[in-house]
């Protein structure tokens, strides 16, 4: 079931393991799509029916008209649910991904059992920021965001210790659809979730990485303090943690949700 129908939009859609097992949904970052799960991919199929799908905008799902906005993206994540038949999941999101998840364990909370939000922030910088890469990305294309992007996801020393890891990174930049990219950069740019994620009562997780430079360590915490009985844990990592530190991040992952 590569492709799934939502209101006559198609989604990319990738589901591993066994029928049975705990349904987990997993929700990717700007300018990425569900490859970059993959190396957690094998861990955690073992335990959990994983599901995968490309954010509206990316990889190969719907390239929508935009502005989008994190309530679209949230209603996407529900719709793709519905349409597989699934009452009730955990939940995987990282930067824009933990973003959908927050607006998710918000306004739906009940169609979530543990979510992990890692690499995230409930407001996201001033909107100059993002006018500014929207704006590159308008005169360049998206081959003008990759090595931006690159430098904001990863520090220099795993740049440089892990380069076939970087040609990947930079294919999936590369290949994420431009009116996608500036769509949820709107998005991204207009939320504001601070106070209504006080209202969460999930267990939740959140995923710091003590080097991140685009969602900030004191972002993460923010999320924490914000939402009641929340854990938090630091990576010594960057912004995508779950490349940089793939075994660390696929374990932490685990053992939360396999309390439930």
């Amino acid at each position: 079931m590569p492709y799934i129908e939502i209101q006559g939009e198609s989604f990319h859609v990738q589901i591993d393991g066994a029928e049975g097992n705990p349904v987990l949904l997993l929700s990717n970052s700007l300018s990425s799509d569900m490859t970059m799960w993959e190396d957690q991919l094998p861990t955690w199929a073992e335990r959990f029916r994983v599901v995968r799908y490309d954010q509206r905008g990316h990889g190969k799902s719907v390239v929508s008209p935009g502005p989008y906005s994190i309530a679209q993206l949230g209603r996407d994540a529900i719709a793709v649910l519905d349409a597989l038949g699934i009452e009730k999941a955990h939940w995987c999101g990282l930067s824009l991904g933990g973003m959908v998840g927050m607006w998710v364990l918000t306004h739906a909370g009940h169609r979530i059992d543990r979510a992990v939000l890692a690499n995230t922030a409930a407001r996201m910088a001033p909107p100059d920021l993002w006018n500014g890469r929207m704006r590159l990305a308008r005169s360049g294309g998206m081959e003008a965001t990759v090595e931006p992007t690159i430098t904001r996801w990863f520090p220099q020393e795993f740049r440089e210790r892990a380069p076939a890891t970087m040609d990947r990174m930079r294919a999936m930049v590369r290949r994420t659809p431009l009116d996608g990219y500036l769509a949820s950069c709107s998005a991204i740019r207009d939320m504001d979730q601070r106070t209504a994620i006080a209202a969460i009562a999930n267990p939740v997780l959140v995923v710091i990485g003590s080097k991140d430079p685009a969602t900030k360590p004191a972002d993460g915490e923010l999320i924490h303090q914000a939402i009641a009985g929340s854990e938090v844990a630091y990576l010594d990592a960057a912004h995508i943690s779950n490349v940089e530190q793939p075994e660390a991040f696929g374990k932490l992952v685990l053992e939360f949700l396999s309390r439930a």
